[in-house]
């Protein structure tokens, strides 16, 4: 909310007070709809709900008694729930860029804060550097070249969070082993049949840890977290690759239950004791503007008359020339006693050098 408030005041265009509290609001509101765990409990609402979180912000925005609050400050519930996730349907394209985007005040937020408070050293990045270059042009939030610097160590910065934080080893381990827990307690996870924001709202990460903790099924998975004992990784691989559909494809449940299941035989152990993780994420997306490709973010210079000239940011910086790529860690876990046997066999499956050959599924 604050920088959202930072960009709405320096933003070299002419914006109303109303305006500029309603991307603070958005900003604030941005993640209201996130289930218990946060994203970990994203395919159980794609799966079961049909939503994934951002439709669930929109919806207790716009449906709950947030919205009486948003109406008693005269402002629609409903534009700021389509705000608040970057799809508003209005004539200021760039307030949707600014909550949503490859330099929305979410990654400024979150890059440089995980960075400090995990000790992981790579999050200097000077946010208001680059918010302070920020302008619009065809109606699109861009920055000024003059900025390029900052904006190429925000990038670099995004994924080194993702490798070092959220997809390091330990915390994919624990997410695992949470989301099988929560396979075998699903039935009986009544979020997963709410019909109402107040009946969403009322889960929170307390309870359902204590619903899984109580069931039989899942009861010593969650003892094992409890003691630390976690999974453990018998083989890793990470991959570039410029193709989606590489990504899409081991992504899939079906893909990977199949390939658990061969590893699973060949070495000679239950197909419950091997998991795969395959978390990917693009390095830099950008999908906010039909006529602007996906990954090209909006850079321009200005003329000694101060006139915008739109640049190309893959030809002005090397850096994310090279990372316009998506970033592939397959990861292949099983507990301690049978990590050899299934390392091994995770080589014969995937490969040394290229996991390709599990494209064939």
């Amino acid at each position: 909310m604050y920088l959202g408030g930072v960009v709405a005041d320096n933003l070299p265009v002419e914006l109303s007070p109303d305006d500029k509290q309603k991307i603070r609001l958005a900003a604030l509101l941005h993640d209201v709809g996130h289930a218990p765990f946060s994203h970990l409990f994203e395919p159980f609402l794609l799966k079961f709900l049909h939503r994934n979180h951002e439709d669930m912000s929109s919806w207790i925005i716009a449906h709950s008694e947030l919205a009486d609050a948003i109406s008693d400050q005269s402002f629609d519930p409903r534009e700021l729930s389509e705000l608040a996730v970057g799809k508003a349907t209005i004539e200021k394209k760039f307030f949707n860029q600014i909550i949503s985007s490859s330099f929305d005040v979410d990654k400024m937020d979150f890059v440089v804060r995980d960075s400090y408070h995990t000790g992981a050293g790579y999050g200097s990045v000077d946010v208001f550097r680059l918010i302070y270059t920020m302008d619009v042009l065809d109606n699109n939030l861009a920055a000024d070249i003059t900025a390029l610097p900052t904006l190429e160590s925000l990038i670099l910065a995004r994924l080194e969070s993702f490798r070092a934080i959220y997809f390091h080893r330990a915390c994919r381990a624990v997410h695992m082993m949470l989301l099988r827990a929560l396979n075998y307690v699903k039935d009986d996870l009544e979020i997963l049949e709410t019909k109402t924001p107040d009946q969403y709202l009322q889960w929170d990460d307390y309870n359902i840890w204590s619903k899984l903790t109580e069931n039989p099924q899942s009861r010593d998975i969650m003892m094992d977290l409890a003691k630390r004992e976690l999974l453990k990784c018998a083989y890793e691989r990470t991959f570039f690759v410029k193709d989606e559909l590489v990504s899409s494809v081991f992504t899939n449940e079906n893909v990977r239950l199949k390939l658990e299941e061969e590893i699973a035989e060949k070495a000679n152990v239950a197909a419950e004791y091997v998991g795969i993780d395959v978390p990917s994420l693009p390095s830099v997306p950008y999908h906010y503007a039909m006529e602007i490709g996906p990954i090209d973010i909006p850079i321009f210079s200005k003329t000694k008359s101060g006139e915008k000239i739109p640049q190309k940011i893959t030809e002005l910086s090397k850096i994310v020339d090279v990372l316009q790529v998506f970033m592939n860690i397959i990861r292949v876990y099983t507990r301690e006693e049978c990590r050899g046997r299934v390392g091994d066999a995770a080589i014969e499956v995937l490969g040394e050098s290229s996991p390709s050959n599990a494209l064939s599924y």
